[in-house]
């Protein structure tokens, strides 16, 4: 009997959000805060976490870090989100331990981005992800963000890897809508959009669903996005996504988006403490400004929406 596959939507959601990780002001993790984040999320329509993602700090984080924080994700969401765990590292062989660790930790599925600061070629590329693949039985969504890693998937890459059996999905922060949709058309593999800013379009091609910084303050509106593009309703959709705007340039158009993300999180009352690690330091005052002159309208919007 052949046996059926979940599908990208059930391994990892499709309201997906980058969370941050929370601290305390001395820097160490915020047991409290990532407790009340998770609960926020889920009660604000995220049916999918992404733990230490980019957004998450995930360079900064210790392995027990890791381990802790995936379990004490899991079970505050308690199976009202799919934990996808951000495991991947400019090594190989640390980048397998840590998908092994995110497995016995509890997570459903890995975030595998292409090794940073390495650059390795495009058969480089296919190897590190075939080992990490291989190396435990969740699902695997690969990150593209060659802005941060220096190095792409090309579309030759992504279709030799949607070979794979549990590669099954691509975050896309690189943007290239035209590349994207090839890869859609020609492969099962998933598109998640990275991108804030592109998720309207991005959905509108084909994607499954989001994997959002913004999504920390407002997942309500990407539920509602979500909604109104599988609707068919594209007034709708247009509606959400022009209202998203103003969060989207104070958050992603800043200092930079877990850094806002958290300033946004913290004057919302989620969060203990703004709290960032170096290198990652506060914004500036009129960074936060931004967030404040947004909060208060957006939430207002969100209460009656």
């Amino acid at each position: 009997m052949t046996q059926t596959l979940p599908t990208p939507a059930q391994c990892f959601g499709t309201n997906l959000v980058a969370m941050v990780t929370p601290m305390e002001a001395d820097g160490t993790v915020s047991r409290e805060g990532t407790v009340a984040l998770v609960k926020h999320l889920v009660a604000t329509g995220c049916d999918g976490i992404v733990v230490a993602g980019t957004t998450g700090e995930s360079p900064t984080l210790t392995a027990d870090e890791l381990a802790d924080l995936i379990a004490l994700v899991r079970d505050t969401a308690d199976g009202r989100a799919k934990i996808t765990v951000g495991v991947g590292t400019y090594d190989t062989a640390e980048t397998v331990e840590r998908a092994r660790l995110a497995e016995a930790a509890g997570a459903d599925a890995l975030l595998l981005v292409a090794p940073y600061y390495s650059k390795p070629t495009q058969p480089g590329l296919i190897a590190h992800c075939t080992d990490v693949a291989d190396a435990t039985m969740l699902p695997v969504m690969l990150y593209d963000i060659p802005g941060r890693t220096g190095v792409e998937f090309q579309t030759p890459t992504l279709l030799e890897l949607a070979r794979h059996p549990r590669i099954r999905a691509v975050k896309d922060a690189k943007g290239d809508l035209y590349e994207a949709t090839k890869v859609m058309e020609l492969t099962d593999l998933a598109y998640y959009s990275g991108i804030d800013e592109l998720n309207l379009a991005f959905l509108s091609l084909g994607a499954t669903g989001v994997v959002s910084v913004i999504g920390n303050a407002v997942a309500d509106r990407n539920a509602a996005l979500l909604r109104a593009v599988a609707a068919g309703d594209l007034a709708e959709a247009r509606a959400i996504h022009t209202g998203l705007i103003p969060i989207m340039d104070a958050i992603m158009r800043t200092s930079q988006g877990a850094i806002q993300a958290k300033v946004a999180l913290h004057q919302m009352g989620v969060i203990p403490t703004p709290a960032v690690r170096r290198p990652l330091v506060e914004g500036p005052a009129e960074d936060v400004a931004r967030i404040t002159a947004v909060l208060p309208t957006l939430m207002g919007e969100l209460a009656v929406a």
